[in-house]
């Protein structure tokens, strides 16, 4: 590519930023860096009566988690600022006077009324109202009128907007990265708003002014955009600009029926729809990925794969791996089906081949917050090694959480008894037999697993007792089920008067 590839994220500050603007973000960075190019983020706030406190920040703070780094932002400035459409607002106007004066647009003053008369009389004749060049000379704009008459009413206040003039009778050749060559008639296109009455653009218009300024390359944008890739075409050639290529994602649709992923569709199904966790004005709160416990290499290793394919059996990638084997030429032009077991699967993947201290790291701080109580009552008994721990029980888990619910006999000793395993375990002659597994554990000096295995065992096997016997009512007596890794190693970590304390608790239960 002889141009320099650069690319941007142009999301607005509506509300929490939906997974699918995440992989709209994801795809634009895995192109950039592919092509050694620049990542942008310019916050498109035009329509300041949608703008929503704290968007902002939580599409920064959703992108640093998935550990998606911007070349340019609002807080990362380089040449081509600023970076927020409400802090452009004078560069539009002269944009929109060009193409007043080329005659590519031009200044209609009808009122909301005006327009909705004329739509319920076409509605009326079984029609569609269409602003266009088939009534454009009957209505009421500049078209119509005397420059001098076009000046007076300006100056005179009265509301006005700036529409781009659609071409008539031509065909369009356009081309998409992704689809293919697209033919449009520009008959059918309507006369777009570019400029609004309250002195600010439309997005059609900053948006290609943006563009055009910030050197983009390459638009990598939803489908819901395609509709307005004509016109945009339209306005680089009204303006004597060379258009970027554009690419167009696919959707991501529902796991289950038709449509769009929605934020409904999460909340019926128990699935995150956002990165980050929402809370609104009014006190609702919707799930995030981070907030539900999900590892953003996770996240974005499953995003890569809604309507992207490496063309290989490979499925988990890094972020770099991403890089290399990105194409837009790979991108699906049908919509990518959400499927939320394979979330989990990816999370799965992610968690067991994390390295055993960083996990134990992410369990520590679990504890901390959620089971403060019982990592407090095990400190104050011994220093239980929390790398063992995961290493142990990991293997049972997708989330960090799961290590609590797999492990928790670690911190906390049973304070009641599986009554279906009771049943099995404790019987007639198991009092005995933990009295002598009691003697046994007292013996061993040094305390490891290995050790206590060949202790136990050995006095199991030379009296010619039945395994189960024994180890069925030891582990119970330990964890309070018939769960958890090998009940030696859960004997090493206890240490020795822990796991005594426990066996002859459950002696004196069974009586």
């Amino acid at each position: 590519m002889s141009q320099k590839v650069r690319v941007r994220f142009a999301p607005s500050p509506t509300g929490p930023l939906h997974i699918g603007g995440v992989r709209t973000a994801l795809f634009n960075y895995l192109f950039a860096k592919k092509h050694g190019g620049d990542f942008i983020l310019r916050i498109e706030d035009t329509d300041q009566t949608r703008y929503v406190e704290g968007a902002e920040n939580y599409i920064v703070e959703a992108m640093e988690w998935l550990n998606i780094p911007f070349d340019e932002s609002p807080s990362k400035p380089g040449n081509c600022g600023p970076y927020r459409q409400s802090e452009r607002k004078e560069v539009y106007r002269k944009y929109a006077d060009q193409l007043i004066e080329s005659g590519h647009a031009y200044y209609a003053f009808d009122s909301g009324e005006q327009l909705d008369a004329q739509r319920k009389e076409y509605e009326a004749a079984g029609k569609t109202f269409i602003y266009n060049w088939h009534n454009r000379l009957s209505l009421d704009n500049s078209l119509n009128i005397s420059a001098e008459e076009t000046q007076r009413r300006i100056e005179a206040g009265d509301n006005y907007v700036i529409r781009f003039k659609s071409p008539q009778g031509e065909t369009l050749h356009l081309k998409d990265i992704i689809r293919g060559g697209i033919q449009i008639d520009t008959n059918i296109l309507d006369d777009k708003v570019l400029f609004k009455s309250d002195g600010m653009p439309t997005y059609h218009l900053a948006n290609i002014v943006d563009d055009h300024l910030m050197d983009i390359s390459h638009v990598i944008r939803g489908e819901e955009w395609l509709p307005s890739m004509a016109l945009h075409i339209l306005l680089y050639r009204s303006l004597g600009w060379e258009a970027p290529k554009f690419a167009h994602l696919p959707l991501i649709m529902k796991p289950v029926g038709k449509g769009k992923l929605s934020k409904r569709d999460g909340d019926k199904m128990g699935f995150p729809v956002f990165p980050l966790e929402w809370k609104t004005a009014d006190g609702d709160v919707f799930a995030g990925y981070r907030e539900d416990g999900y590892l953003p290499e996770a996240v974005v290793n499953m995003l890569a794969f809604l309507g992207w394919n490496p063309g290989t059996e490979q499925e988990i990638f890094s972020l770099d791996q991403l890089v290399t084997a990105f194409e837009l030429e790979r991108v699906n032009k049908s919509g990518a089906k959400f499927d939320p077991d394979k979330t989990k699967w990816f999370q799965n993947q992610y968690l067991q081949e994390m390295d055993n201290s960083a996990l134990a790291l992410e369990f520590s701080k679990y504890l901390k917050n959620h089971q403060p109580e019982a990592l407090r009552n095990a400190q104050d008994g011994i220093p239980l090694d929390l790398e063992k721990i995961t290493s142990l029980i990991k293997e049972r888990a997708n989330f960090v959480s799961d290590l609590w619910e797999q492990g928790s006999f670690f911190f906390e000793a049973p304070t009641s008894y599986n009554e279906k395993a009771a049943g099995k375990a404790f019987k007639e002659g198991t009092v005995e037999l933990l009295k002598k597994v009691v003697e046994k554990l007292q013996s061993v000096d040094d305390f490891k697993a290995a050790n206590i295995s060949e202790v136990v065992k050995g006095w199991i096997t030379s009296n010619e007792i039945g395994f189960g016997k024994v180890m069925m009512p030891l582990r119970l007596s330990l964890v309070g089920e018939m769960k958890g890794p090998d009940v030696f190693d859960i004997i090493e970590i206890l240490g020795k008067d822990s796991s005594i304390s426990r066996i002859e608790k459950a002696i004196k239960f069974i009586g």
